[in-house]
């Protein structure tokens, strides 16, 4: 069960010398919220633990902190300084190294992600991961469902409805259709305190070369919204709105 710590969405985001600026008021990536509840509930009716791992700087320990509450097992923190300014195609290898030392201890069944991350969006981790890790990928479900050796899942894209299934071990990405995700309560809360968050870093992973295939070459602040314009209807107002509209190509 992968998962991220990300800036809140609600917070102002800023880029510092090609990186995103991290630390203030981050939160665990809230897609990741409805992977983390898919986990859950398939090992509470299959059996099994749920792993919760994650990528970053020592401060994503929390996202793991609140993956515990919400219910996963146990937990891998890989943090490692030479990992700052990764890429998707990064993330996904050494997420990839990890799942396989994970397996190392027993058999993964099912790695699940969320859709995406709220800070870059791009979607893109999910399919690369199952990728390196050379296993079908079931991606975007707005339902899934599984029997312990088959992984089904239904989604929609545009008007159509989709179902895919795939033989596990499989990846899994979730949407935030999917479920509803738990609200932990005290006891959860205080219980996952004594559960383990082990620290890797590129080294126990046996991984040397992380440079990120993409840099950013420049970055702006997203200059201010300009002032709208007022249409005052007296009587040609739809006229007036729709020679707007065409002067400024907007139709």
């Amino acid at each position: 069960m992968c998962v991220k710590q990300v800036p809140d969405i609600q917070s102002e985001r800023s880029i510092a010398d090609g990186r995103m600026v991290r630390g203030q008021d981050d939160v665990l990536n809230e897609l990741d919220e409805n992977a983390l509840e898919a986990a859950v509930t398939l090992a509470e009716d299959l059996g099994g633990t749920v792993t919760a791992l994650t990528m970053g700087p020592e401060g994503a320990g929390d996202a793991l902190r609140r993956a515990l509450q919400m219910g996963a097992d146990d937990a891998v923190h890989v943090c490692d300084d030479r990992l700052a300014g990764a890429d998707a195609v990064v993330t996904a290898r050494v997420l990839g190294a990890a799942v396989r030392r994970i397996a190392g201890d027993g058999p993964v069944d099912l790695v699940v992600t969320g859709m995406a991350t709220m800070d870059g969006l791009t979607s893109m981790v999910p399919t690369a991961l199952a990728t390196v890790l050379g296993l079908p990928a079931v991606t975007l479900a707005a339902e899934v469902e599984c029997d312990g050796s088959t992984v089904r899942i239904t989604r929609t894209i545009g008007e159509a409805t989709e179902v895919y299934s795939a033989p596990l071990p499989a990846l899994l990405s979730v949407t935030d259709q999917a479920n509803e995700p738990r609200i932990p309560n005290f006891r959860t809360m205080m219980a996952a305190k004594k559960k383990p968050i082990a620290t890797w870093d590129l080294g126990d992973l046996g991984l040397d070369d992380v440079t990120p295939a993409v840099a950013v070459v420049r970055a702006a602040p997203r200059p201010p919204r300009p002032a709208g314009t007022i249409i005052t209807d007296t009587g040609d107002g739809g006229r007036r709105l729709a020679a707007y509209l065409l002067e400024n190509r907007l139709v």
